[in-house]
Protein backbone atom coordinates (compact mmCIF):
# COMPACT_ATOMS: atom_id res chain seq x y z
CA UNK A 1 0.00 0.00 0.00
CA UNK A 2 1.38 3.39 -1.03
CA UNK A 3 1.26 6.66 0.88
CA UNK A 4 2.40 10.15 -0.08
CA UNK A 5 2.84 12.22 3.04
CA UNK A 6 6.42 13.41 2.40
CA UNK A 7 8.63 13.83 -0.65
CA UNK A 8 10.77 10.95 0.63
CA UNK A 9 7.86 8.66 -0.27
CA UNK A 10 8.71 9.44 -3.90
CA UNK A 11 12.38 10.34 -4.00
CA UNK A 12 13.80 11.78 -7.24
CA UNK A 13 12.58 8.85 -9.35
CA UNK A 14 9.04 9.09 -8.01
CA UNK A 15 8.97 12.86 -8.45
CA UNK A 16 9.84 12.33 -12.11
CA UNK A 17 7.07 9.73 -12.44
CA UNK A 18 4.42 12.05 -11.00
CA UNK A 19 5.52 15.05 -13.08
CA UNK A 20 5.74 13.08 -16.32
CA UNK A 21 2.25 11.68 -15.88
CA UNK A 22 0.80 15.05 -14.91
CA UNK A 23 2.34 16.68 -17.98
CA UNK A 24 1.07 13.91 -20.26
CA UNK A 25 -2.49 14.22 -18.98
CA UNK A 26 -2.63 18.01 -18.88
CA UNK A 27 -4.53 19.44 -21.80
CA UNK A 28 -6.48 16.24 -22.37
CA UNK A 29 -10.05 15.65 -21.27
CA UNK A 30 -10.07 13.89 -17.89
CA UNK A 31 -10.70 10.16 -18.15
CA UNK A 32 -12.83 8.18 -15.65
CA UNK A 33 -9.73 7.24 -13.65
CA UNK A 34 -11.58 7.13 -10.35
CA UNK A 35 -14.86 5.52 -11.38
CA UNK A 36 -16.46 4.03 -8.28
CA UNK A 37 -13.73 5.43 -6.02
CA UNK A 38 -14.15 7.72 -3.00
CA UNK A 39 -11.56 10.08 -1.55
CA UNK A 40 -12.11 11.04 2.08
CA UNK A 41 -10.65 14.43 3.03
CA UNK A 42 -10.04 15.44 6.64
CA UNK A 43 -9.38 19.15 7.16
CA UNK A 44 -7.97 20.43 10.44
CA UNK A 45 -7.35 23.81 8.80
CA UNK A 46 -8.91 26.09 6.15
CA UNK A 47 -8.42 25.52 2.45
CA UNK A 48 -9.31 27.02 -0.91
CA UNK A 49 -7.08 25.52 -3.65
CA UNK A 50 -6.48 22.21 -1.89
CA UNK A 51 -10.12 21.37 -1.26
CA UNK A 52 -11.36 22.61 -4.64
CA UNK A 53 -8.59 20.90 -6.63
CA UNK A 54 -8.90 17.50 -4.92
CA UNK A 55 -12.69 17.51 -5.18
CA UNK A 56 -12.41 18.52 -8.84
CA UNK A 57 -9.93 15.71 -9.52
CA UNK A 58 -12.32 13.13 -8.11
CA UNK A 59 -15.49 14.50 -9.72
CA UNK A 60 -13.92 14.99 -13.16
CA UNK A 61 -12.44 11.52 -12.85
CA UNK A 62 -15.92 10.02 -12.27
CA UNK A 63 -15.27 9.44 -8.57
CA UNK A 64 -16.47 11.24 -5.47
CA UNK A 65 -15.10 12.98 -2.40
CA UNK A 66 -16.25 13.24 1.21
CA UNK A 67 -15.13 16.39 3.04
CA UNK A 68 -14.85 16.44 6.83
CA UNK A 69 -13.91 19.56 8.83
CA UNK A 70 -12.45 18.68 12.21
CA UNK A 71 -14.22 20.53 15.01
CA UNK A 72 -17.03 21.63 12.70
CA UNK A 73 -19.35 18.74 12.03
CA UNK A 74 -16.64 16.21 12.90
CA UNK A 75 -15.31 15.50 16.40
CA UNK A 76 -12.08 17.17 17.43
CA UNK A 77 -9.40 14.52 17.07
CA UNK A 78 -6.65 13.51 19.49
CA UNK A 79 -3.30 12.39 18.05
CA UNK A 80 -1.11 11.98 21.16
CA UNK A 81 -0.31 8.40 22.21
CA UNK A 82 -1.45 7.66 25.75
CA UNK A 83 -3.40 10.91 26.05
CA UNK A 84 -5.89 11.28 28.90
CA UNK A 85 -8.81 12.52 26.83
CA UNK A 86 -10.51 14.76 29.37
CA UNK A 87 -10.40 17.88 27.18
CA UNK A 88 -12.26 18.94 24.04
CA UNK A 89 -10.88 16.20 21.77
CA UNK A 90 -13.62 13.59 21.78
CA UNK A 91 -12.14 10.98 19.42
CA UNK A 92 -8.68 9.54 18.88
CA UNK A 93 -7.08 9.07 15.47
CA UNK A 94 -6.53 5.43 16.53
CA UNK A 95 -10.25 4.89 15.99
CA UNK A 96 -11.03 7.61 13.44
CA UNK A 97 -8.42 6.57 10.86
CA UNK A 98 -9.34 2.87 10.59
CA UNK A 99 -13.06 3.66 10.66
CA UNK A 100 -12.74 6.16 7.82
CA UNK A 101 -10.58 3.66 5.95
CA UNK A 102 -13.55 1.29 5.76
CA UNK A 103 -15.69 3.91 4.01
CA UNK A 104 -13.26 5.29 1.41
CA UNK A 105 -10.62 4.13 -1.06
CA UNK A 106 -8.09 6.86 -0.21
CA UNK A 107 -7.74 9.38 2.57
CA UNK A 108 -6.30 12.91 2.50
CA UNK A 109 -5.39 14.91 5.61
CA UNK A 110 -4.61 18.63 5.96
CA UNK A 111 -3.09 19.78 9.23
CA UNK A 112 -0.85 22.77 9.93
CA UNK A 113 1.97 23.21 12.38
CA UNK A 114 0.81 23.67 15.97
CA UNK A 115 3.20 26.62 16.22
CA UNK A 116 5.40 25.03 18.87
CA UNK A 117 8.88 24.49 17.53
CA UNK A 118 10.67 22.95 14.57
CA UNK A 119 11.47 19.72 16.42
CA UNK A 120 7.77 19.03 16.91
CA UNK A 121 7.10 19.82 13.25
CA UNK A 122 9.85 17.43 12.23
CA UNK A 123 7.97 14.63 14.02
CA UNK A 124 4.83 15.68 12.10
CA UNK A 125 2.53 14.23 14.77
CA UNK A 126 -0.92 14.37 13.17
CA UNK A 127 -0.10 13.11 9.69
CA UNK A 128 2.20 10.47 11.25
CA UNK A 129 -0.63 9.26 13.49
CA UNK A 130 -2.96 8.89 10.52
CA UNK A 131 -0.25 7.05 8.60
CA UNK A 132 0.14 4.54 11.44
CA UNK A 133 -3.56 3.77 11.64
CA UNK A 134 -5.06 4.04 8.13
CA UNK A 135 -5.67 0.92 6.08
CA UNK A 136 -6.02 2.73 2.73
CA UNK A 137 -3.55 4.96 0.80
CA UNK A 138 -2.94 8.30 2.51
CA UNK A 139 -2.03 11.61 0.88
CA UNK A 140 -0.91 14.74 2.69
CA UNK A 141 -2.88 17.83 1.76
CA UNK A 142 -0.28 19.72 3.85
CA UNK A 143 1.17 18.86 7.23
CA UNK A 144 3.40 20.47 9.82
CA UNK A 145 6.55 19.48 7.90
CA UNK A 146 5.63 19.43 4.22
CA UNK A 147 3.16 20.28 1.48
CA UNK A 148 4.23 17.77 -1.20
CA UNK A 149 1.37 18.49 -3.61
CA UNK A 150 2.37 22.16 -3.72
CA UNK A 151 6.02 21.36 -4.32
CA UNK A 152 5.14 19.05 -7.21
CA UNK A 153 2.82 21.66 -8.74
CA UNK A 154 5.64 24.20 -8.56
CA UNK A 155 8.00 21.85 -10.42
CA UNK A 156 5.39 21.18 -13.11
CA UNK A 157 5.03 24.94 -13.58
CA UNK A 158 8.79 25.34 -14.01
CA UNK A 159 8.98 22.48 -16.52
CA UNK A 160 6.19 23.96 -18.60
CA UNK A 161 8.06 27.23 -18.88
CA UNK A 162 11.66 26.06 -19.15
CA UNK A 163 11.37 22.56 -20.60
CA UNK A 164 13.50 21.03 -17.86
CA UNK A 165 14.38 21.63 -14.23
CA UNK A 166 17.82 20.05 -14.49
CA UNK A 167 20.44 22.63 -13.47
CA UNK A 168 17.77 25.34 -13.51
CA UNK A 169 18.78 28.20 -11.19
CA UNK A 170 15.86 29.00 -8.86
CA UNK A 171 15.62 31.17 -5.76
CA UNK A 172 13.53 30.50 -2.67
CA UNK A 173 13.39 33.85 -0.89
CA UNK A 174 11.94 34.57 2.52
CA UNK A 175 9.16 37.18 2.62
CA UNK A 176 7.78 39.28 5.48
CA UNK A 177 4.36 38.68 7.03
CA UNK A 178 2.18 39.94 9.87
CA UNK A 179 2.65 36.65 11.76
CA UNK A 180 5.05 33.68 11.75
CA UNK A 181 3.97 31.08 9.22
CA UNK A 182 4.76 27.33 9.11
CA UNK A 183 7.67 25.98 7.09
CA UNK A 184 5.78 23.27 5.18
CA UNK A 185 5.75 25.15 1.86
CA UNK A 186 9.38 26.34 1.86
CA UNK A 187 10.44 22.87 3.01
CA UNK A 188 8.57 21.28 0.13
CA UNK A 189 9.83 23.72 -2.49
CA UNK A 190 13.40 23.04 -1.37
CA UNK A 191 12.98 19.26 -1.25
CA UNK A 192 11.11 18.95 -4.55
CA UNK A 193 13.37 21.37 -6.42
CA UNK A 194 16.40 19.41 -5.21
CA UNK A 195 14.75 16.13 -6.24
CA UNK A 196 14.05 17.66 -9.67
CA UNK A 197 17.70 18.64 -10.16
CA UNK A 198 17.44 22.41 -9.74
CA UNK A 199 20.24 24.69 -8.63
CA UNK A 200 18.47 26.05 -5.56
CA UNK A 201 19.44 29.25 -3.79
CA UNK A 202 17.74 29.83 -0.43
CA UNK A 203 17.77 33.40 0.90
CA UNK A 204 16.50 34.44 4.33
CA UNK A 205 17.41 36.78 7.18
CA UNK A 206 19.56 35.41 10.01
CA UNK A 207 17.55 33.30 12.44
CA UNK A 208 15.15 31.87 9.85
CA UNK A 209 17.08 28.72 8.96
CA UNK A 210 15.15 25.63 7.86
CA UNK A 211 15.46 22.48 9.94
CA UNK A 212 18.81 20.62 9.63
CA UNK A 213 17.09 17.35 8.72
CA UNK A 214 15.17 19.03 5.91
CA UNK A 215 18.38 20.57 4.62
CA UNK A 216 20.21 17.23 4.83
CA UNK A 217 17.44 15.45 2.93
CA UNK A 218 17.48 18.13 0.23
CA UNK A 219 21.26 17.84 -0.07
CA UNK A 220 20.93 14.10 -0.64
CA UNK A 221 18.41 14.66 -3.44
CA UNK A 222 20.59 17.31 -5.06
CA UNK A 223 23.57 14.98 -4.98
CA UNK A 224 21.51 12.23 -6.65
CA UNK A 225 20.12 14.49 -9.39
CA UNK A 226 23.12 16.71 -10.14
CA UNK A 227 21.48 19.76 -8.59
CA UNK A 228 22.88 22.03 -5.92
CA UNK A 229 21.79 24.06 -2.89
CA UNK A 230 23.26 27.25 -1.46
CA UNK A 231 22.11 29.33 1.50
CA UNK A 232 22.64 33.04 1.97
CA UNK A 233 21.42 36.02 3.99
CA UNK A 234 21.93 38.19 0.90
CA UNK A 235 18.78 38.25 -1.21
CA UNK A 236 20.52 39.92 -4.17
CA UNK A 237 23.22 37.26 -4.20
CA UNK A 238 20.59 34.51 -4.39
CA UNK A 239 18.67 36.25 -7.15
CA UNK A 240 21.57 36.81 -9.52
CA UNK A 241 20.99 34.67 -12.62
CA UNK A 242 17.89 32.92 -11.24
CA UNK A 243 15.21 31.98 -13.76
CA UNK A 244 12.49 31.55 -11.15
CA UNK A 245 11.84 33.37 -7.90
CA UNK A 246 9.67 31.72 -5.26
CA UNK A 247 8.71 34.00 -2.38
CA UNK A 248 7.35 32.59 0.87
CA UNK A 249 7.19 33.73 4.47
CA UNK A 250 8.06 31.46 7.35
CA UNK A 251 8.69 31.85 11.06
CA UNK A 252 12.01 31.92 12.91
CA UNK A 253 13.98 28.74 13.43
CA UNK A 254 13.45 28.69 17.20
CA UNK A 255 9.90 29.89 17.67
CA UNK A 256 9.66 28.65 21.23
CA UNK A 257 12.50 31.01 22.19
CA UNK A 258 10.49 34.10 21.19
CA UNK A 259 7.47 35.79 22.73
CA UNK A 260 4.67 36.85 20.40
CA UNK A 261 5.87 40.43 20.64
CA UNK A 262 9.44 39.40 19.87
CA UNK A 263 8.34 37.57 16.73
CA UNK A 264 6.18 40.46 15.52
CA UNK A 265 9.08 42.85 15.96
CA UNK A 266 11.45 40.45 14.25
CA UNK A 267 9.17 40.09 11.23
CA UNK A 268 8.63 43.83 11.02
CA UNK A 269 12.36 44.46 11.08
CA UNK A 270 12.72 42.63 7.77
CA UNK A 271 9.95 44.39 5.84
CA UNK A 272 12.51 45.25 3.14
CA UNK A 273 12.53 41.59 2.07
CA UNK A 274 9.14 42.06 0.35
CA UNK A 275 9.37 40.97 -3.29
CA UNK A 276 8.94 43.91 -5.68
CA UNK A 277 9.72 44.52 -9.35
CA UNK A 278 13.07 45.92 -8.25
CA UNK A 279 13.70 42.62 -6.49
CA UNK A 280 12.99 40.62 -9.64
CA UNK A 281 15.14 42.90 -11.76
CA UNK A 282 18.11 41.42 -9.90
CA UNK A 283 17.28 37.97 -11.34
CA UNK A 284 17.66 36.74 -14.93
CA UNK A 285 15.83 38.67 -17.64
CA UNK A 286 13.38 35.80 -18.18
CA UNK A 287 12.78 35.18 -14.48
CA UNK A 288 9.30 34.01 -13.50
CA UNK A 289 7.61 34.58 -10.17
CA UNK A 290 5.87 31.85 -8.15
CA UNK A 291 3.97 31.79 -4.86
CA UNK A 292 1.80 29.08 -3.32
CA UNK A 293 -1.13 31.42 -2.46
CA UNK A 294 -2.86 32.83 -0.54
CA UNK A 295 -0.62 35.90 -0.57
CA UNK A 296 -0.86 39.14 1.39
CA UNK A 297 -0.44 41.77 -1.28
CA UNK A 298 2.01 44.55 -0.51
CA UNK A 299 3.20 42.76 2.62
CA UNK A 300 4.80 39.60 1.21
CA UNK A 301 4.69 40.53 -2.46
CA UNK A 302 4.00 43.82 -4.22
CA UNK A 303 1.17 44.34 -6.69
CA UNK A 304 3.66 45.08 -9.45
CA UNK A 305 5.00 41.53 -9.14
CA UNK A 306 1.73 39.64 -8.78
CA UNK A 307 0.08 41.55 -11.65
CA UNK A 308 3.11 41.36 -13.96
CA UNK A 309 3.12 39.03 -17.01
CA UNK A 310 6.02 37.12 -15.47
CA UNK A 311 3.84 35.96 -12.57
CA UNK A 312 2.84 32.30 -12.70
CA UNK A 313 0.87 32.13 -9.45
CA UNK A 314 -2.42 31.23 -11.18
CA UNK A 315 -0.79 28.66 -13.45
CA UNK A 316 0.87 27.13 -10.40
CA UNK A 317 -2.47 26.90 -8.61
CA UNK A 318 -4.06 25.18 -11.61
CA UNK A 319 -1.24 22.66 -11.65
CA UNK A 320 -2.34 21.42 -8.26
CA UNK A 321 -5.17 19.67 -10.13
CA UNK A 322 -2.84 17.99 -12.61
CA UNK A 323 -0.24 16.71 -10.14
CA UNK A 324 -2.91 15.54 -7.70
CA UNK A 325 -4.65 13.56 -10.42
CA UNK A 326 -1.32 11.91 -11.07
CA UNK A 327 -0.69 11.34 -7.35
CA UNK A 328 -4.07 9.71 -6.69
CA UNK A 329 -3.66 7.45 -9.70
CA UNK A 330 -0.20 6.48 -8.45
CA UNK A 331 -1.56 5.73 -4.97
CA UNK A 332 -4.12 3.34 -6.41
CA UNK A 333 -1.69 1.57 -8.74
CA UNK A 334 -0.29 -1.80 -7.77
Amino acid sequence: MKHLTHIRDLGPEGVETILAQAAAWKGKAPEPLFLGRILGMVFFNPSLRTRASFESVMLRGSGNAIVMDVGSGVWKLEDRPGAVMNGDRAEHIKEAAPVLSRFVDMLGVRTFSAGGDDEQDEVDPVISAFRRHVTVPLVSMESAREHPCQGLADMLTLRENFGSTKKLPVTLTWAPHIKPLPKAVPNSFLLTAAAAGCEVRVAHPPGFELHPQVRAEAEAYAKATGGSITYTHDQAEALAGSHAVYAKSWGPATRSAHTAGDVSALLASHADWMTTRKTLEQAAADALFLHCLPVRRNVEVADDVLDHPSSRVIDGAENRFHVQRSILSWLLSA
